[in-house]
């Protein structure tokens, strides 16, 4: 068990103002150096957020799909497909079971600027894990799965909508 230099506690509850926090922090940074790495693509973080999100669920996925995945309102998501639409990066269809839903679909240039995205984003990604082993980035992926579940489990125990 690893304890802070000041006291006898372990370090995840020694932690100001609380692992919470660090997590988020770490995020809000991790977010900063990504739109940082991705400005000489003149993307915005919601613009490279929604294109990486629709590419790991996959093509033909619909717009309710991509705004829950993405855990934001469909407004918001709408504006953005909006502009991205504008930059013909992507393109909506009318589901093939549904004619009241849109399933969205890369164009060729979509395809690309996803590659780069993706390539800026490894860089970073790298970057980030300098120092930290394969086995302790497998470890803390674990933690924070199950945190996630934990969080999933206690906020449908009280009755909140779990994202």
């Amino acid at each position: 068990m690893t304890t802070s230099a000041n006291s006898a506690l372990p370090l995840h509850q020694t932690l100001k103002p609380s692992m919470g926090a660090s997590m988020g922090r770490v995020h809000r940074l991790w977010r900063s150096a990504i739109n940082q790495a991705v400005g000489e693509l003149g993307m915005t973080e919601a613009r490279w957020a929604v294109l990486i999100h629709l590419d790991q669920i996959g093509e033909g996925s619909t717009q309710q799909a991509l705004a829950t995945e993405l855990v934001i309102e469909m407004p918001s998501l709408t504006r953005t497909l909006n502009q991205l639409e504008q930059q013909q990066l992507i393109e909506r269809r009318r589901s093939a079971t549904d004619g009241r839903a849109h399933c969205l679909w890369f164009t060729t240039a979509g395809r690309k600027q996803v590659r780069l995205l993706e390539d800026h984003m490894a860089q970073v990604r790298s970057e980030i894990y300098k120092g930290i082993s394969a086995e302790q980035l497998d470890a803390f992926a674990e933690v924070l799965l199950s945190m996630e579940r934990n969080v999933r489990s206690l906020l449908g125990r009280s009755g909140e909508l779990s994202a």
